[in-house]
């Protein structure tokens, strides 16, 4: 069975960005599995505007030469990261990884294509699609009436017919003008008792150093707390309570204000919620809680993503069992590392640990840099992990789950 040091589930921003710079660790021998920048090809709109600036859109390489435009068309970011795949990772297998499990080597991984490899170390950048939410009022209307945002690619199929669009961040709005510009008659219903718009935001953003004192390059989170969000290793060290209470304001629903204009004509209802949904026919009727109702062709269900590692349908149940985890999320360590010595999770799932700023791409380039120091701290030390010698001693090695290469 082959074996090599690092598997990278996942060829997103975050997969791409580690694998880049693990590659810079001599003899470390690296695979990379997955389809290249494919969540944002096949999950999001035809038509998309990325809400981030460049700083806080480039896979860890500001200095690679191809600023885009701001705001950046999805169409351009794609681009983007498959022309840093092609220039960095070359070596990218777009293979989908079925099954992970722990075993005396380390990790055994199981493709698509019936090969079985071993990794000392696996990280995990699979992305959040799994995580897609969908409210239980909905559970009894079929998908084909009622569709999470990230399960339509063109929304030009909608033209002409009556959409309503769940939620209030920034993939509602945006959807909704999409939609509109397409030709179908769109309502926008939150629950929030009015949109947030980014306004305040883009004004403070064109006074130069005050700019620059208030926010931090990543762009995540409000004035003055943005210089928090974007330093990780001191965001993790603030109290529970505080992280937890910025990482709520950091994330809120809200739009970019280059948004407004296009929405003008799109009726938008704010504090009002979806109590009930049901199938009428080939429409469907929602009953919201001030006692109205509205009957659509489709409703949107632009209502964000809640992370469950469990929904990562190739983590076996041995592994799942090993992971300490805090309402779906992994606890990990400064190498974003889990209490399972060799397992990583970027992106999303690290946001309990590290904070608001893994949610975003922006997050890619601090994760890289922390996996490679832990890993490149490691790697002159290659025998593998024992997982099943571990799960024995998980009370004896209780106090030391940093990662490890075990002689």
């Amino acid at each position: 069975m082959p074996t090599c040091d690092v598997a990278i589930v996942g060829a997103g921003p975050y997969g791409l960005s580690a694998a880049a710079h693990l590659r810079a660790v001599k003899g470390l021998e690296v695979r990379v599995f997955g389809e290249p920048m494919s969540f944002w090809e096949r999950h999001m709109p035809v038509g998309m505007r990325l809400r981030s600036p460049w700083a806080a859109s480039h896979l860890a390489d500001p200095a690679c030469g191809n600023h885009l435009s701001a705001p950046i068309p999805l169409s351009r970011f794609i681009e983007y990261g498959r022309w840093f795949q092609h220039r960095a990772v070359p070596e990218t297998e777009a293979r989908k990884v079925l099954r992970i499990e722990p075993g005396a080597a380390g990790f055994r991984v199981s493709l698509d294509s019936g090969e079985e490899c071993t990794a000392r170390r696996v990280v995990i950048a699979a992305g959040i699609v799994p995580f897609a939410w969908r409210a239980p009022e909905f559970d009894s209307v079929p998908t084909q009436y009622a569709s999470h945002s990230c399960d339509q690619r063109d929304l030009r199929h909608f033209a002409r017919r009556r959409v309503a669009v769940i939620g209030g961040g920034q993939s509602a709005l945006e959807s909704a003008a999409l939609l509109h510009e397409a030709g179908a008659e769109v309502e926008v219903i939150a629950r929030q008792p009015r949109i947030h718009w980014l306004d305040r935001s883009a004004k403070l953003h064109r006074l130069g150093l005050v700019s620059r004192l208030m926010y931090h390059p990543s762009d995540v989170g409000p004035a003055g707390v943005s210089q928090l969000v974007g330093r990780p290793n001191l965001f993790r060290r603030l109290p529970r309570r505080l992280q937890d209470l910025l990482g709520v304001r950091s994330i809120r629903a809200a739009g970019a204000a280059w948004l407004q204009p296009r929405l003008r004509d799109v009726p938008i209802s704010t504090g009002r919620s979806v109590i009930s949904a049901a199938p009428a026919g080939d429409r469907v009727t929602l009953k919201l809680q001030d006692g109205t109702e509205r009957r659509v062709d489709h409703v949107l269900l632009a209502t964000g993503y809640r992370v469950d590692i469990a929904r990562y349908s190739f983590l076996s149940e041995d592994l799942l069992k090993s992971i300490r985890r805090i309402d779906g999320f992994p606890q990990l360590d400064a190498g974003f590392e889990t209490s399972m010595a060799g397992l990583h999770f970027l992106g999303a799932p690290a946001a309990w640990s590290f904070g608001p700023l893994m949610r975003f791409v922006a997050g890619a380039s601090f994760a890289s840099r922390a996996l490679t120091l832990r890993i490149a701290g490691r790697a002159a030390q290659r025998a593998p992990v024992s997982h099943e010698k571990q799960a024995m001693e998980s009370a004896r090695q209780k106090g030391n789950v940093r990662a490890r290469w075990q002689r």
